[in-house]
């Protein structure tokens, strides 16, 4: 018999519901396979929930012998496209040392640090080596580019075209259609130029153009000048 696809009503129902398991009684042990099928579920529905993992990693802390290693690098794996969020350091803080040596998880820890430390090339080369791992996970690509482009974003107000290639691990004509994409949508400014010349010119904000956050901090609110009109009449 086949089964009846969900409809996202049915979905949020049992998101609520888990969440709902999660609020009145975190740490009972009973609730553990319910977690457990929520993480495959943010799996299939590329949906996300920091609390119910976390209580998921909490339960593990109580019951070891129940500790599925393939739910926590998929968790792992989560927290990761959640950059830059510190979701991944609060799940490594409930998984125990001697768990955070299993291979699979060792290779996630490796891949976090090359992302904090802003080393994409090393992290896409580290990630093709483990295929298995990220991307049984959908999105996980699409999420790390976007962490990619938000921290280059915080850098450079033009970027060279190669070190944007190397960040998002695109190149050549997926690249050109990338940024045609980005320009149009998003306020990216190609500059005239060919192959490795051309520069990209990122739309400004606080961090790429300083000024801004100094203007923003000199100005005044205009609640506050609506406020001295009437003393000034």
């Amino acid at each position: 018999m086949v089964r009846e696809r969900e409809t996202p009503k049915q979905q949020q129902q049992v998101s609520y519901t888990v969440e709902q398991l999660v609020a009145v009684n975190p740490y009972n042990p009973d609730i553990l396979p319910d977690l457990e099928n929520y993480v495959n579920e943010q799996v299939s529905s590329q949906t996300y929930s920091l609390d119910a993992n976390l209580c998921l990693l909490r339960l593990y802390q109580f019951e070891p012998e129940r500790m599925s290693t393939q739910i926590v690098a998929r968790i792992l794996v989560k927290a990761l496209m959640a950059m830059p969020a510190p979701d991944f350091s609060l799940c490594l803080f409930l998984i125990p040392e001697r768990v955070q040596m299993e291979e699979q998880l060792k290779t996630l820890i490796v891949l976090s640090h090359y992302l904090e430390t802003g080393r994409f090339r090393q992290f896409w080369d580290e990630a093709a080596k483990n295929r298995h791992i990220v991307e049984a996970v959908p999105g996980f690509e699409q999420a790390i580019q976007t962490y990619a482009i938000h921290v280059l974003s915080l850098t450079y107000q033009k970027i060279p075209r190669p070190v944007l290639a190397e960040a998002i691990n695109i190149e050549g004509l997926s690249l050109d259609k990338f940024l045609e994409h980005q320009a149009a949508n998003s306020g990216w400014i190609l500059e005239k130029g060919h192959g490795r010349g051309q520069l990209i010119v990122l739309p400004r904000n606080e961090f790429n153009h300083p000024e801004l956050k100094k203007i923003a901090a000199d100005s005044v609110p205009l609640e506050h000048i609506t406020r001295i009109f009437p003393i000034l009449g």
